[in-house]
């Protein structure tokens, strides 16, 4: 994935186009770079799996 693919996914997170997203070990660092840029990073909530995985949700309130 590059930037302007994981912006896109985070807007459907955002726009509830989406539910949740599966970020990859792999993809990760990018990903939460992207994501810490973005003026709404609190909204999001990422939950670790075993291997790596990560899930993403988008929140009606700004995490604290």
């Amino acid at each position: 994935m590059n930037k302007e693919e994981i912006n896109q996914v985070l807007n459907q997170l955002k726009d509830g186009e989406l539910s949740e997203f599966h970020v990859s070990k792999e993809e990760f660092l990018l990903f939460r770079q992207v994501l810490m840029e973005r003026p709404d990073f609190k909204y999001f909530r990422g939950i670790a799996q075993r291997g790596g995985e990560v899930i993403y949700e988008y929140l009606k309130e700004a995490r604290s």
